[in-house]
């Protein structure tokens, strides 16, 4: 089987998409969820980037709210859309989501049922956002929920949060949907902020994006300048590449040093809701999850990069 993603596509998320793609993982399906802007937003950046890059997998708008809590988007930091851009923008393109994701999310993990094939291969999450559309699949149907081999999720702070002192932006818009996941027992694969700060791409990485000649080499450089900018305007010298750093270590986890532990989500408290928690000592609880502690940075910026201009140059 190929692989699932499930992404509120910011341009991290759709440069992890790329990184997928073009490490020759098969995708089978993308999920759309809120949490880098509202879900109409993340509709419509869906729309634009199968428009411009021409994927040919389907997609399938999902959650648009948290499981309980009241909606949290990025959008203070991300404008908008969920996506800045220094100049040109994903193409207005038709939304022809209809199907829901939970519904596909369900009919991709019950493949090989009908003929009894109850292990038949491996069935892999790649997950960028809140994991609310996860959660709604281990909530309504467990017995498929059981069957995801390996979600690997963008999200948490070992150390710090970002969108809060204690919590990481996608865990905290979401802080249930991961007790959920957790508490079902999906092996879940974290890389945190730590993790993902260590790959940081600046300004001089944009013009070779740009001289790459392609229809989309401008596209391309302008959202990479776009995200870059995030950054520098706040007086930093680069950007964390985040999800598609997530993506280098679904597709490469040889490159990433993991540890297992006992991963915990704080689900309440002024500062501390979202915030989660990892104990790796032993005997301290039951560990339930991994996490990438190192990543080989040159290899993955540069299967980032290479990525970015080959999408640049076609």
């Amino acid at each position: 089987m190929g692989i699932w993603i499930d992404t509120d596509m910011g341009f991290d998320d759709v440069a992890a998409i790329m990184v997928a793609a073009h490490a020759g993982l098969g995708i089978d399906g993308v999920s759309l969820v809120f949490g880098n802007a509202p879900l109409e937003h993340v509709r419509r950046n869906a729309a634009g980037a199968a428009s411009a890059f021409v994927w040919p997998f389907p997609v399938h708008a999902g959650r648009a709210a948290p499981v309980l809590a009241r909606l949290e988007t990025a959008t203070g930091i991300l404008g908008e859309s969920g996506i800045p851009t220094a100049g040109q923008a994903l193409p207005e393109a038709p939304d022809t989501f209809h199907t829901d994701a939970f519904e596909a999310l369900c009919a991709w993990l019950e493949k090989g049922r009908e003929d009894g094939e109850e292990e038949e291969g491996e069935r892999r999450i790649m997950a960028l956002g809140p994991l609310t559309n996860i959660a709604a699949v281990a909530l309504a149907r467990p017995d498929l929920a059981a069957r995801i081999t390996d979600l690997t999720w963008m999200g948490g702070g070992v150390t710090t949060g970002n969108h809060t002192a204690s919590a990481e932006f996608n865990a905290f818009a979401d802080p249930e949907a991961l007790a959920i996941v957790l508490a079902h027992k999906i092996p879940l694969r974290m890389i945190d902020l730590d993790l993902c700060r260590k790959v940081l791409c600046g300004p001089q990485d944009v013009a070779p994006i740009r001289a790459a000649g392609g229809r989309n080499a401008e596209l391309v450089a302008d959202l990479l300048a776009g995200f870059v900018a995030i950054a520098t305007s706040r007086g930093r010298p680069a950007m964390a590449l985040y999800d598609a750093v997530a993506a280098v270590a679904f597709a490469f986890p040889e490159h990433v040093t993991w540890r297992e532990a006992r991963l915990d989500i704080e689900l309440s408290g002024t500062l501390t809701r979202g915030r989660t928690v990892i104990e790796t000592r032993a005997g301290r609880g039951e560990f339930n999850a991994a996490y990438g502690v190192e990543i080989d940075v040159e290899k993955a910026k540069a299967i980032i990069l290479e990525t970015l201009h080959a999408e640049a140059s076609w």
